[in-house]
């Protein structure tokens, strides 16, 4: 697969269907390589006239590494976020916002569709009001808007954002399947055998632990976008499952509420994941929201 190289990055991509269509770019989610992207939902994106460019964040997969920065406490960040105490991390989520446009100014395009997924909808988020002139539409997907005063994960969804990975090879697999059992919900039959797939190879690909706390440093440094988002005027289109114990609905509410004119989409049933079950109304969705961009 290509790289883009700008800056002092090199951020791992790859496309679907022809350079001619509706450019979108998809962010992926904290600590997810751009493999979580299902290869058949980006094939019915480019079905529906998109051209889709996906990639691994800064700090995952095969893009550049940190590893001068040192893996970030957890817990003691998080005891700092409830003193309410100023968070420093070695980027933020504008950084990798300018990851994102670095890469479409590489590939030569000046406008895209944005849509990130959970963390990756914080970054697409940031990338509508720090780079408005780059984005057609926005599609931010089981994500927030950092607000302080929204609820917080379900105690065993925190659980997963913090706990230790264990060592070697298949305990790793089997704490990243119960991962996404937990956070999956339970309004949609979780599907071990797709998960464990998924896992395996995302595990093969790159298994990097410390960039995951980075960018987990980097959400909780970044605070409240809420503010910033006001100023957004992309068609914006919010996606969020109404079972999801990892970021609750009322990230997605609140998401939408504070950017002008958003739709609010709520799926019932839906987890913090995009299950096939699901896959023809978000694309209906995401195709619905883009034609406004050209209104």
């Amino acid at each position: 697969m290509p790289k883009a190289k700008f800056s002092n990055m090199e951020i791992e991509y790859d496309t679907f269907g022809d350079p001619s269509l509706k450019p979108l770019l998809l962010i992926m989610g904290l600590g997810a390589q751009m493999i979580n992207w299902d290869e058949e939902f980006c094939t019915k994106l480019v079905e529906r006239g998109f051209y889709v460019i996906r990639f691994d964040n800064r700090d995952v997969g095969l893009s550049t590494k940190f590893d001068e920065a040192g893996e970030p406490d957890l817990m003691k960040l998080y005891a700092q976020v409830a003193k309410g105490e100023k968070i420093e991390a070695f980027y933020t989520l504008d950084d990798m916002a300018d990851d994102a446009i670095g890469l479409l100014t590489a590939i030569n395009i000046d406008k895209a569709h944005i849509c990130g997924a959970s963390m990756g909808g914080m970054i697409a988020q940031t990338v509508a009001y720090r780079h408005p002139s780059h984005v057609l539409s926005l599609i931010s997907i089981m994500s927030s808007t950092g607000n302080p005063d929204l609820p917080r994960p379900s105690p065993e969804a925190m659980k997963v954002l913090i706990q230790p990975l264990p060592t070697g090879r298949e305990a790793i697999i089997e704490a990243g399947v119960n991962s996404m059992r937990i956070v999956h919900g339970t309004g949609i039959p979780f599907d071990e055998k797709r998960a464990r797939k998924l896992v395996i190879a995302s595990y093969d690909r790159s298994n990097y632990r410390a960039g995951y706390s980075r960018q987990l440093a980097a959400i909780l440094a970044s605070g409240n976008r809420k503010q910033a988002l006001t100023s957004v005027r992309a068609p914006t289109l919010v996606i969020h499952g109404e079972a999801d114990p990892l970021v609750p609905f009322e990230g997605g509410k609140d998401t939408a509420k504070t950017i002008p004119g958003a739709e609010l989409f709520l799926i019932k049933g839906m987890g913090h994941s995009l299950p096939p079950e699901i896959w023809s109304k978000v694309l209906d969705a995401i195709t619905k929201n883009a034609s406004k961009a050209y209104q």
